[in-house]
């Protein structure tokens, strides 16, 4: 009943299966990436497709291919799937998906498995309705057939089928029935008029429970007879290399097993987390910084701004190019705004720092973490073991954050451990662990960037000439498939903007610098430097103008075309009161800026307390489309505004000869509780397939408190973080 689809030729039955809900009732044809990265894998789709579990009890069980790090995914893509079915909320479970590209990759992920991007609603959205109308059409077929009944006849509610008859009955004595019953090609959806489960406050998490009382597995968790635990020593400079290494002081530590050089440093291994902390600290090791950054972040930022401004010609090999351009595209004009904005490296600062279980030999290579991109890890374990992509086993855990950090083109502390277990060999499992320090110094970060914006005016203030120049380094050039010519994520937010499209004349240009620094998608992306630019620039236009900066915006949004911006605009202007005074010592400033296809805008009320910023009230309007959980889009809107206003306000990775200043909380500051803003969310009512809410929280705090404290002082603030540390 169950046929393994490692093959490339699936049968009819796993071509409906897995084609309807995996393509929107396209079949599988051909071999693409996702067939590759498969290769070898024994995972299989049950009779239900590969999103859904039937248990004799009637139990239900929604598989997800998207990980579970916090966000609160789960409920809601276990949401989507029960409203279709008609399941019992109460009782459904989820599950994480085996690694298994072929059938849980992520169409806007390039097809791999993996999550990012905000996408695990919306790249889920009509798959996971489909999968849940098709298990819905195949046990009612089982019913009708077992009741005599016409199929048109039966109900289905809670998880419960019944008939006028009388006749009910729950999934379970009906699952080996409806298993044999084929899949309809096309599974007729509910009209979301009539949804009773998606858009209620009923969708709350799965996994509170078990992360409150302790169940919930997550790597550190991982125990094993023999587990080793590792942990690496790294250069402190970044493309710094191992010279040499005396080990001898090392293995004189209890419990230390074995010292191995691997590619990124010098790695010990121990029976206790305690004793392989020692014996690195023991470790005596010399760098080769031959092709290290040895720079401090002040010489980059300096290179950049020098670069923008033209005062140094492109490197070598590197070229201005446009992200947008239109009319004449003349420089600002003498007198008129010009303005340069600098954006500091910042740290990920996950709650639980990176980590990995691998095992290498006897069998196919295993691993156990929270892993974010299996089909990654999958291709980079597979090169160090010599095995096939698909044949690495990956089970994927809880996680504790990762803001971007657990995904990146090289599977860095994963492919450290894979390294240590190779060597270890046997199939010994390896446990590597990173303190928070190590993902300080030897992670990755955030770009430094850099903007200079000049604008010239029209008659009535509003923008005729926009000249935009961005040096970043880029985050896509450790792709697979090389360093690209342009890197979309270095300016989105920019590219497309409503500004630019109300612009007459626009020369928008980037430049992409290089440097051994590993740099990362963090939270929101680009968005996290391109929203502050483009709105904290709006409201000194705004104020030049002698504008009001909300009705300045409106006119913008009106000449783009810009209706959803509008709509959030008006929804948050309205919820705060804007133009009615705040409360005494406190300002307001707004903001607006769309990423990952959601629309977010905020007006934070601001104060200055001994000249630092103190933030009280944020209203938030999202334009997400379609809400499956308001509860949790209201969680992301706080937890995405507070992860913003920390990195706005105190966040900065600087390096001193090429190496972090910066090790853990103590130097790299971020918000506390008590410095926590009340964060009020109002979602714009809307029919649209859903869009992503993880990210877009983020970016727009920190133009909303520096346009509040424009309105204040009546001076822009230029550089992030606005406190020094």
């Amino acid at each position: 009943m169950n046929k393994p689809l490692g093959k490339l030729a699936p049968t009819r039955r796993e071509a409906l299966v897995v084609g309807a809900t995996l393509a929107g009732s396209a079949l599988l044809v051909g071999c693409g990436p996702a067939d590759f990265l498969s290769f070898g894998s024994k995972v299989e789709a049950g009779a239900f497709g590969p999103f859904l579990k039937f248990s004799p009890d009637g139990a239900v069980t929604v598989v997800s291919k998207h990980i579970e790090f916090g966000q609160g995914s789960h409920a809601g893509l276990a949401a989507i799937v029960a409203e279709e079915l008609d399941a019992d909320w109460t009782t459904l479970k989820v599950e994480q998906a085996p690694a298994n590209a072929r059938l849980y990759g992520n169409s806007l992920v390039g097809g791999t498995q993996g999550t990012g991007g905000s996408s695990a609603i919306n790249n889920s959205w009509t798959q996971l309705r489909t999968a849940g109308a098709a298990a819905r059409a195949m046990f009612v077929t089982a019913a009708a057939k077992a009741w005599n009944v016409p199929a048109g006849e039966i109900a289905i509610a809670n998880g419960v089928l019944s008939h006028a008859s009388g006749k009910s009955s729950v999934f379970g004595p009906l699952v080996a029935e409806a298993a044999k019953v084929a899949p309809p090609e096309t599974p007729k959806l509910k009209d979301p008029k009539t949804f009773t489960l998606v858009g209620t406050d009923r969708v709350r998490r799965k996994d509170s429970q078990a992360k409150s009382n302790g169940t919930a597995r997550y790597t550190q968790d991982v125990q094993a007879p023999d587990l080793l635990v590792a942990m690496v020593a790294h250069s402190p400079k970044f493309g710094g290399k191992v010279a040499s290494f005396d080990d001898s002081a090392a293995r004189k530590v209890p419990g230390v097993v074995a010292v191995h050089q691997i590619p990124t440093g010098v790695a010990v291994l121990a029976s206790t987390t305690y004793a392989a902390k020692k014996g690195r600290d023991a470790l005596k090791v010399t760098w080769d910084d031959s092709k290290a950054e040895t720079r401090s972040s002040a010489q980059i930022a300096q290179q950049y701004r020098d670069l923008a401004s033209g005062k140094l010609p492109a490197p070598d090999k590197a070229k201005w190019a446009g992200f947008d351009g239109k009319g004449t595209a003349a420089p600002a004009a003498t007198g008129d705004l010009t303005i340069a904005y600098d954006f500091p490296f910042l740290a990920h600062a996950a709650m639980e720092p990176m980590n990995c279980v691998a095992r290498v030999g006897k069998g196919p290579p295993r691993l156990e973490f929270g892993s974010q991109i299996p089909s990654l890890d999958q291709l980079n374990t597979a090169k160090i073991a010599l095995a096939l992509p698909g044949s690495v086993e990956i089970e994927t855990l809880f996680a504790g954050g990762s803001f971007g950090r657990r995904a990146n083109f090289q599977s860095d502390y994963v492919a450290e451990c894979v390294h240590i277990a190779k060597q270890v060999g046997g199939g010994r499992p390896v446990k590597l662990i990173w303190t928070r320090e190590d993902d300080m110094r030897a992670g990755y970060y955030r770009p430094m960037v850099h903007h200079t914006v000049q604008v010239s005016v029209d008659a009535d203030g509003y923008p005729a000439t926009w000249r935009h120049r961005v040096v970043a380094q880029s985050i896509m050039a450790g792709s697979p498939t090389g360093v690209p010519k342009f890197d979309d994520t270095a300016v989105e937010g920019a590219k497309g903007s409503p500004y630019l499209k109300a612009t007459p004349n626009v020369d928008a240009q980037l430049l992409l610098a290089t440097s051994p620094i590993p740099v990362l998608w963090w939270r929101s992306v680009g968005a996290t430097h391109t929203a502050y630019v483009m709105e904290h620039t709006i409201d000194q236009l705004a104020r030049r103008a002698g504008r009001d900066p909300v009705e300045y915006r409106r006119v913008l949004y009106t000449k783009a075309g810009a209706g959803r911006h509008l709509g959030v605009l008006n929804l948050a202007a309205e919820k705060a009161g804007w133009g009615a005074p705040a409360t005494d010592g406190w300002t307001r400033g707004v903001a607006v800026h769309e990423s990952f296809g959601t629309v977010v805008a905020q007006v934070a009320e601001v104060k200055l307390v001994n000249g630092v910023p103190k933030v009280g009230r944020v209203v938030t309007a999202v334009d997400c489309g379609m809400a499956i959980s308001p509860n949790q889009i209201a969680a992301q809107m706080e937890g995405g505004t507070c992860y913003g206003l920390s990195a706005a306000l105190f966040g900065a990775i600087t390096l001193t000869g090429g190496a972090a200043d910066q090790h853990n909380f103590d130097t790299y500051r971020v918000l506390r509780n008590s410095e926590a803003p009340t964060v009020e969310t109002y979602i714009v009512p809307s029919t649209n397939p859903p869009s992503g809410v993880g990210e877009p929280g983020t970016p727009v705090i920190g133009p909303a408190v520096a346009n509040a404290i424009l309105a204040i002082t009546g001076q822009p603030t230029l550089r992030q973080p606005f406190v020094k540390s």
